[in-house]
């Protein structure tokens, strides 16, 4: 197994309640190494955290890790079946309607 699979096998089931439902997928193109992550629906937000926080810190770690082995390594976090993403709107003003239904006037 490449070490970039190792190291990232380790922080996300150190991470995560569920670890036997971490699976990884390890693909090379000419764009370099993509990993693909699954894990248990319940443990997306301790992958992901806070305002995607730790997340962006795997894929720091991931690129360091990559760079001593002189390639490009990126992540993709695929989301569970029946996963229940939350669009959010952030710093957006609302209009007028918006506000009068907050307010229910």
């Amino acid at each position: 197994m490449e070490s970039d699979v190792v190291f990232l096998e380790y922080v996300v089931k150190s991470l995560v309640d569920n670890p036997n439902d971490v699976k990884l997928n390890r693909a090379v193109d000419e764009m370099g190494v993509l990993i693909t992550l699954d894990v248990n629906s319940a443990d997306m937000g301790k992958i992901i955290g806070r305002d995607g926080n730790t997340a962006k810190a795997i894929r720091t770690l991931l690129r360091v890790v990559g760079m001593k082995n002189n390639a490009r390594v990126n992540l993709k976090i695929n989301e569970p079946e029946g996963g229940q993403r939350r669009e959010r709107v952030e710093n957006r003003e609302k209009s007028v309607d918006e506000s009068l239904n907050d307010l229910k006037i």
